[in-house]
């Protein structure tokens, strides 16, 4: 697969797992969905382990960046949660969904050449992105005030992209398997620590449990898709393309919620796939 066919698997594992966050954070505590998840990942990766068995070497380089992959991946992780616990929907997605523009910068820093046509497709999907989730209905609820929010959503966009850039060099020096599992297994320490230093909780309740170990696999497959990329051409491409999560989780909510969808919001989708259609020329 390439690179933009695995950020499309990710965004589509993601979108699922955030129209449930979208429920489920107004009623189980944040820190016992973000365990349930993240254990539930750590035992997938596992299995992969296990069950592929690929030959690696345990660097240090690439074991380091794996554990920064992992804290960066908390750090996403709990502002993506508390964002959209916070609302609404449609200012919390277009800013979270903005982390291409860090990853595409860092490709660029690292001596990838991106071209004009290719940064206005990355830009384009960021829009189409915006449009949707800008024009989506929150029903009239009431929210926090919105700086908190903002702010939130930038941490977890900056986080992601970190995740990515972090797990893909890893990847490259130790093996995507090893480096997914690695930077998996310290996600799921540095979340006990903070819920420990927290006094949270740890149980969801028996009524969210299968839908979280449901995310919980939707993730795993999500994080270890874009990791898989590094090493491929345009590697950037996967975490481009895994920012359409945000646009998904809307058109899931169109297709199984029966949340409607404007013609606007339409249009959304178009100019975003149209981006992810040129890089993918």
């Amino acid at each position: 697969m390439s690179a933009l066919s695995l950020g499309l698997v990710a965004a589509l594992c993601w979108g699922f797992h955030d129209i449930c966050v979208r429920f489920l954070s107004q009623k189980v505590p944040v820190s016992a969905c973000i365990i349930t998840v993240l254990t539930t990942g750590l035992i997938f990766h596992t299995g992969l382990m296990v069950f592929y068995q690929p030959t690696f070497s345990f660097e240090v380089k690439g074991v380091s960046f794996s554990a920064l992959s992992g804290v960066a991946f908390v750090v996403g992780t709990f502002a993506l949660y508390y964002a959209f616990q916070r609302g609404p929907v449609k200012v919390v997605a277009p800013l979270i969904a903005t982390f291409p523009l860090f990853s595409v910068g860092w490709a660029v820093y690292s001596g990838t050449h991106v071209s004009v046509f290719q940064w206005a497709a990355v830009l384009a999907i960021i829009l189409g992105v915006s449009l949707v989730a800008g024009l989506s209905s929150d029903e009239d609820n009431e929210f926090p005030p919105l700086g908190p929010t903002i702010i939130l959503s930038l941490i977890a966009s900056a986080g992601f992209a970190a995740t990515f850039a972090t797990g893909q060099s890893a990847a490259k020096l130790i093996h995507e398997i090893p480096a997914t599992l690695i930077t998996r297994l310290v996600a799921v320490v540095v979340t006990v620590v903070i819920i420990l230093l927290l006094r949270a909780k740890f149980w969801s309740g028996w009524s969210a449990f299968p839908w979280l170990i449901a995310m919980g696999l939707a993730d795993g497959v999500a994080l270890f898709s874009v990791i898989k990329a590094a090493g491929l051409p345009n590697q950037h491409y996967a975490s481009v393309a895994s920012s359409t999560f945000g646009l998904l989780t809307i058109v899931l909510a169109w297709a199984f919620l029966k949340e409607r969808l404007t013609i606007a919001q339409w249009m959304g989708c178009l100019v975003a796939f149209a981006g992810v259609g040129y890089l993918a020329l």
